[in-house]
């Protein structure tokens, strides 16, 4: 019988820390993957002084998930969590050379959420598509690629620094089941980023190709928003399953949406379906429902194009609260969660994630 990821987790999770919890409910386990009848993955320290008194931990870790039918071998490694990046790694830079489109070991696939413009809520429903598709038992994982504006750490509710044992090698953080990484966990939140269009380039390079990312049954990558480096570099570099789209229905944002589906059409992404948001508001004094931004444009905008609208989301208090809190709204249950569940759903039928 194959191991599973739980039954690693569940073994673990038997392991209590002298300052109470465990290795999975404080978060320090990273890069868990399993392959085969091997079992590999990193124990994160809360610091280095932590790590030297956690061997006798490693141990008992490697003992216990050897135990579990079907586990021939095991291998923890133990890292900790510094305040400042090894000196060698650095983010940015110029791009290096590749041979074809990157495939990034261990994922299967590739979604690139975009929109035309900002503000109709692209990285909203990237991390609430994440946290859905988690939810319903894939493997999954999120990286912030809008590299100008990163808003996942806040959306996701996670702002430590991510480890770098070799300077070279970048292990990822984990919250609510999606494994995360966002260039705003490597920089100054109050900092712009003032970069060139290569520097962008070599830094999504860098989080696509230098992360340890395991094994994912989807890499959802949070697009900025527009038709530019980042987009292109994604497009050009990496082999993508293809690209959700996400629009009001107004027709300002759908000018803008249109150039985006072109971009994608000229740079041979598919086009997986179109995401409506802010499609309607309902009053929560009175029950009566507006639409604010219009209604059925990018229904109509999909139907034209050929592709499916994989749901509709109203403009929504809670989403709004969940996200600034850090829990995505599709974490707990009520109808929006139930919306990106069958969002999700949908993309699972369809053999895309």
């Amino acid at each position: 019988m194959a191991v599973s990821e739980q039954q690693v987790k569940d073994a673990l999770a038997s392991l209590g820390l002298p300052g109470g919890g465990n290795l999975i409910s404080q978060d320090m386990i990273r890069a868990l993957t399993i392959d085969g009848d091997a079992v590999r993955f990193v124990i994160e320290a809360p610091s280095p002084e932590i790590a030297r008194q956690m061997e006798g931990l490693r141990r008992a870790t490697e003992q216990v998930v050897g135990q579990i039918d079907g586990v021939a071998s095991v291998s923890a490694a133990l890292t900790a969590h510094e305040e400042k990046a090894p000196p060698s790694l650095k983010v940015g830079g110029h791009p290096k050379p590749q041979d074809g489109p990157m495939k990034i070991p261990g994922v299967k696939r590739i979604i690139a959420v975009g929109s035309g413009k900002g503000g109709v809520g692209k990285s909203t429903v990237s991390s609430n598509l994440a946290v859905a598709l988690s939810k319903q038992g894939k493997k999954v994982g999120l990286l912030d690629a809008d590299i100008y504006g990163p808003s996942q750490p806040r959306m996701m509710g996670i702002q430590k620094r991510p480890s770098s044992p070799d300077g070279k090698t970048i292990i990822p953080l984990e919250s609510h089941g999606v494994t995360l990484m966002s260039i705003g966990f490597m920089l100054d939140p109050d900092k712009a980023v003032v970069w060139r269009g290569p520097m962008l380039m070599g830094a999504l390079q860098q989080m696509l190709g230098q992360v340890q990312w395991g094994e994912l049954d989807v890499l959802i990558v949070d697009l900025p928003p527009g038709t530019g480096d980042v987009q292109l570099t994604l497009c050009q570099k990496t082999e993508l399953a293809g690209a959700i789209l996400v629009s009001t229905p107004q027709d300002v944002a759908l000018i803008d949406a249109r150039k985006a589906i072109d971009m994608f059409n000229s740079l041979k992404t598919p086009i997986l379906g179109m995401v409506e948001n802010m499609s309607t508001h309902i009053c929560s004094n009175c029950g009566h429902e507006e639409h604010i931004f219009g209604t059925g444009g990018v229904a109509a905008e999909a139907e034209k194009l050929g592709v499916p609208l994989l749901g509709t989301l109203p403009i929504d208090l809670n989403t709004r609260l969940a996200g600034d809190s850090g829990t995505p709204i599709a974490a707990g249950d009520g109808p929006i969660a139930a919306a990106y569940g069958r969002i999700a759903q949908d993309l699972i039928d369809r053999g895309i994630a």
